[in-house]
């Protein structure tokens, strides 16, 4: 079971997770031992609460499925259970990356001061460049 928070929790039954031969350098064992492991979950069938599923299908993550399920591959470590923990804990991440709610941004305008101060730099800066001009008599 993993669990997301006190209240949030996912069964081990809506999480799949396979055992698949990893890729790259390795060695003689990278071709013997199914150590990978590839986790696919499905959002749309979860027992996640409505609002962490719409959240989560309109995050637009790469790993998300246009079928709306998560697939993640875990090949980091040589051993199938570091690596099934590694795809559990990138699970984790991801659903609490989607729960993060963003504040909305208020528009504001510059003070009267602060326009008067950004007046006056420029017309500072402009006199020191007029200054750079050829020499006249």
């Amino acid at each position: 079971m993993l669990e997301l928070s006190s209240r949030v929790t996912i069964p081990d039954e809506e999480i799949e997770l396979g055992a698949i031969r990893a890729q790259g350098s390795g060695g003689q064992n990278v071709n013997k031992v199914s150590s990978a492991v590839h986790l696919r979950f499905d959002i749309r069938a979860s027992s996640l609460p409505d609002s962490y599923k719409e959240r989560l299908l309109a995050c637009g993550d790469g790993r998300i499925t246009a079928g709306g399920v998560v697939v993640i591959k875990a090949q980091a470590h040589r051993s199938r259970e570091r690596n099934v923990h590694d795809a559990l804990q990138r699970l984790r991440e991801l659903i609490e990356a989607a729960m993060v709610v963003t504040k909305a941004r208020r528009a504001t305008r510059p003070s009267l001061g602060a326009r008067k101060r950004r007046l006056e730099a420029k017309g500072r800066r402009s006199k020191i460049k007029s200054m750079r001009g050829p020499v006249r008599d």
